[in-house]
């Protein structure tokens, strides 16, 4: 199968990628720069040159192909919304390009949209949860002709990660103490992201139209221990912040550090057969990669 990616070169899309060609499929990577077009090619994977609001480069990707995986996602947290309205307008384009083919569309979405499989948020009744817009037009496409899915994602660990952990090691740096919210009793599901890529190419190969699929190695790590972790690594102090102070302390990372971001693939293991075998985020969290280099404060 020739598969379109978009977030090719990013730290999930990337995993994706080499999963697909590992698998003996071909691969057409979104490329936005020079840079990743290199770093894409290097890889065996033919470019496609375009990014996440170039609609035209969007619905060439997905004509040319037999399927699509859509990693990409601008993660810039201080313009929030922009990104998820960039995000989809993409959804939506790709989905209508697909529409009427039959040809199986995955998307990436989040934990936060349902502790199950089997649920499915009300978009009208939960406006807290912006993302949702796009995992509900995925699903909608199903009734258009589309083998569309959506894949769940936790916290995703592994070398090269620069997302929420890396993200509370550079704010530990930066304050000289590692922090949770109150008791830290809040717990973070997570998977490594090999496991992930795995679970995105059983979805591409076999997920039936309307499905969602739970990447879940860890079903809840608690937000306590990895601080603890941390502290332990840098040779900082471990603190309590108060919960009305989260904000202050951890910046836009606030939110997630006091949330309980919890849930379970036990539908989507017994659906397809998927078995993570990577190690867990903790066990993850102690090499060394996640300190020799400076993190996002």
């Amino acid at each position: 199968m020739r598969v379109f990616v978009t977030g090719a070169t990013g730290f999930v899309g990337g995993a994706v990628v080499r999963e697909l060609l590992d698998s003996g499929h071909r691969v057409l990577g979104l490329a936005r720069s020079d840079a990743s077009a290199d770093r894409l090619a290097a890889t065996g994977a033919e470019v496609h040159r375009g990014s996440l609001d170039d609609l035209d480069a969007l619905r060439a990707g997905a004509s040319a192909c037999d399927g699509v995986i859509h990693t990409g996602f601008i993660h810039d947290f201080s313009n929030y919304a922009a990104c998820v309205a960039t995000d989809l307008r993409a959804v939506e384009t790709l989905t209508d390009t697909l529409a009427g083919s039959d040809r199986p569309f995955v998307l990436t979405s989040v934990m936060s949209h349902g502790p199950t499989e089997d649920e499915v948020p009300d978009l009208a009744t939960h406006p807290q949860l912006p993302r949702l817009a796009a995992e509900v037009t995925t699903l909608a496409a199903a009734e258009r002709g589309v083998r569309a899915s959506s894949v769940r994602l936790p916290q995703v660990h592994g070398e090269g990660d620069y997302a929420f952990v890396p993200a509370l090691i550079g704010i530990a740096r930066a304050k000289g103490a590692s922090a949770y919210v109150g008791e830290g009793a809040n717990r973070w599901a997570a998977v490594h992201r090999d496991d992930a890529a795995l679970l995105y190419r059983l979805a591409l190969e076999n997920a039936p139209a309307g499905s969602v699929l739970h990447a879940v190695a860890d079903e809840g790590v608690p937000v306590r221990e990895i601080a603890e972790l941390i502290g332990k690594r840098l040779a900082l102090p471990v603190t309590s912040v108060p919960p009305e102070e989260a904000e202050a302390h951890f910046g836009w990372l606030g939110h997630f550090a006091a949330t309980d971001l919890v849930g379970t693939s036990t539908l989507t293991r017994k659906r397809f057969g998927w078995t993570p075998t990577r190690i867990g985020l903790l066990a993850d969290l102690d090499h060394d990669y996640y300190f020799e280099v400076n993190q996002p404060s």
